[in-house]
Formats: structure tokens, C-alpha cells, sequence
């Protein structure tokens, strides 16, 4: 495929438009447009600037190889700019492969698996499921605090913040190079982005039961499989018995107050009417109360404001802390510049230098041994 093919591929896929581009690298529509039907070439320098527009590296431009399938991304709710987030969302995903590369630290994807040949899947196979990995995780009695950590150190899953709307959005990839990723809203309160990691958690686990392990493109889940994906969250963030014990530790007489249903719902940092709907299947109300439940969570809405608002202490980094951490030690190394480290974690060569400077002192050794 000719350079013109992929620079006209690379700008469609992003969903850029000329003028975008121009604003962008300052390289005029015409000259564009020249590029991509093959009437000149771009200089280097110029081809640099869409590449890091596009979210390529320049050997993508400038293999003659054909262009790669894309790994497939779900979306639960496609945004209007989803071209140009997944473009991020995958480049940072083959950074993240490429420092596991580097500095010999490739993290397999390390979870259960349910695959295209089983049998019938409903929401008592996805509550099974949900407490299989509980257990196998070890997330203890309050998983929510501990999940992110879990499925990025010992999960090999990669997981990126960014900024999209709407915020109440995520969605999540694999892939046999890179494993599996999840893509969390930054504008997202804490217990939202606690929901839509465990949420994107069911899509990697279920990946080959529902699309098959050949999908690619913008995949979108069934109404079924959403439902599914919600019952799996409600079971790994709330397990039955810690959920339980916290209900009836507030509860009096079977009721529970609506200040109790938020310190309940703050100590699973899920959201109140999470909680709500976790004590309709608990405590076995059944569909024929689902009506009732509504009405309930229509009630606590009039003083939502009063209880769901949470501080956050601080906005989640973009990039995780196994991320920087393989990034500095490529830079020890010598596997990559100071240059390339500016690049990979987003920051300027001045900021990077200082990475160097902090390994350099990192040299000297202390001794812990007893004499």
C-alpha cells in the first residue's frame, strides 16, 4: 500500500477532516490533499507531524507492508470523536506492549475465560462468574478499592484515563498482541469509573464468547450483553454476604434509612442506587417488585444531591504506575532516549531529563543486612 493509501487511511480512521489537520500541524489543506493522491510526498519533518496527529508511528507510513487489521475497540456508547480516542486508546496500548518488550517484563493477560463453545449464558452464569474472579483475584470484602490495582499489577490488563464525552462512557479492547485494555473516563466521579472498569471487565472475560476472537472495527455490545455486563458488576463490587453484613449493620427493622444507603454505597464506592438495586436480588425481592424498587430509587433521587456527592482527593492519573514505572527503566536501561520518554509519557525533554537525573541518584545502593 503506497504512503498517499495510508495517510488518507490513517487521517478517515481518526475521522479528522482537512481543516482539523491544518489547525493542527500547520500543514495547508492543499498539501494535504496533494499527499494522500500521490501528486508529492511529505517531508520528514511534515510526515512526523501526522504521524503524532494520527497516532502512528512513522515506520507505519513508511513500511510498504499493507495496513495491519485494526484491533477491534467496544464502545458502550460510541462518542462523536470515537476515531480519534481510540486512536489514542490503541497507540498507547502498543506503547505499553512495547516498554513490556523492552525491558522483558511482558505481563500476561491473567484472566478466566469463557469461550465461544460454551453452553447458555444468563444472569446466573454471570453471577457465577463474578464470584469466580472475586475469589481468584482475592479482591476481598470490598473489591472496589482494590480492583484497578489488581487487574494493572497481577492481570496484565492495561488501562487508560482520558478525557470523552459523554462521561458516563468506557470501553475496552483485546487483542493477542497487547492483551486486554480498558479505556475509563477521566470526567467520571471515582465510583462511576469503579462501575465501568468491572463493567469493561465482563466484555474482556466474555470477548470470545460473544464477538469471537477474529472481531475488529468499533464493536458494540447487546442490549442483552449489557444487562449481563450490570449483573456481573453488581456482584464483583457488591458481594452477597459483605453486602449483607453492611445492610444489616444499618438496618432496623428491615429498614434502612437513606443516609444508611449512602454509607453503605460510599463503603463499596458504588453509587446509591447500585445499592439499591443489589438489595432487590439479595434479599430476593423478584421481578414482581421490580416496580417498587423504581419507585424507591425515584424517592432517594429527590435528595440525590444531598448524598451522592463525594469528594475526589485527587483525578486519576492518564497513564498507570506500571506504565511510568517500565517507561523510566526502559530509559535506564538505554533501551530508549530522553527523547522517546518525553514521548511516551506525554511530557516535555525537560521533564524527561529529570526522570534521568532521579535514576542516575537511584544508582547508589544501600545495605539492609544485619551485621
Amino acid at each position: 500500500m503506497s504512503l498517499a493509501e495510508k495517510l488518507r487511511y490513517a487521517r478517515e480512521r481518526t475521522g479528522l477532516t482537512g481543516s482539523q489537520v491544518r489547525e493542527r500541524t500547520g500543514i495547508g489543506e492543499s498539501s494535504l490533499s496533494e499527499f494522500e493522491n500521490e501528486k508529492r510526498e511529505p517531508s520528514l519533518s511534515q510526515l512526523q507531524k501526522l504521524a503524532e496527529v494520527y497516532r502512528r508511528s512513522l515506520s507505519f507510513f513508511l513500511s510498504d507492508e499493507p495496513i495491519p487489521e485494526e484491533t477491534a475497540v467496544m464502545w458502550r456508547e460510541e462518542p462523536d470523536n470515537a476515531g480519534e480516542i481510540e486512536a489514542r486508546f490503541l497507540q498507547f496500548c502498543e506503547r505499553y506492549h512495547n516498554l513490556e518488550v523492552w525491558t522483558a517484563e511482558k505481563a500476561p493477560l491473567q484472566l478466566p475465560e469463557v469461550t465461544s463453545d460454551a453452553g447458555a449464558f444468563g444472569y446466573r452464569e454471570a453471577s457465577d462468574l463474578a464470584m469466580n474472579v472475586w475469589r481468584q483475584l482475592a479482591l476481598g470484602e470490598r473489591p472496589g478499592g482494590s480492583l484497578l490495582t489488581v487487574l494493572e499489577e497481577v492481570c496484565g490488563v492495561k488501562v487508560l484515563h482520558d478525557t470523552f464525552e459523554p462521561t458516563g462512557n468506557a470501553a475496552c479492547a483485546r487483542s493477542d498482541t497487547f492483551g486486554g485494555a480498558i479505556l475509563l473516563n477521566t470526567g467520571s466521579a471515582r465510583w462511576r469509573r469503579n462501575h465501568d472498569l468491572a463493567h469493561e471487565l465482563f466484555h474482556l472475560i466474555t470477548w470470545n464468547r460473544f464477538h469471537g476472537s477474529s472481531a475488529s472495527g468499533i464493536l458494540r455490545p447487546t442490549a442483552d450483553e449489557e444487562k449481563l455486563a450490570t449483573s456481573f458488576t453488581a456482584n464483583l463490587l457488591m458481594p452477597a454476604e459483605p453486602f449483607r453484613s453492611a445492610i444489616e449493620r444499618r438496618a432496623e427493622d428491615g429498614k434502612i434509612t437513606y443516609a444508611g444507603l449512602y454509607d453503605v454505597a460510599r463503603e463499596f464506592d458504588v453509587s446509591i442506587e447500585s445499592v439499591m438495586w443489589r438489595i432487590h436480588y439479595v434479599y430476593g425481592r423478584g421481578p414482581s417488585r421490580s416496580d417498587e424498587t423504581k419507585a424507591q430509587i425515584d424517592a432517594v433521587k429527590e435528595y440525590w444531591h444531598l448524598y451522592e456527592e463525594r469528594t475526589e482527593d485527587t483525578s486519576p492519573a492518564k497513564f498507570p504506575d506500571r506504565y511510568r514505572a517500565l517507561a523510566v527503566k526502559a530509559l535506564r536501561n538505554g533501551d530508549i532516549s530522553v527523547g522517546r520518554l518525553a514521548e511516551y509519557l506525554e511530557i516535555s525533554r525537560q521533564q524527561a531529563m529529570k526522570y534521568l537525573r532521579r535514576e542516575e541518584a537511584g544508582i547508589e545502593e544501600i545495605s539492609f543486612a544485619t551485621s
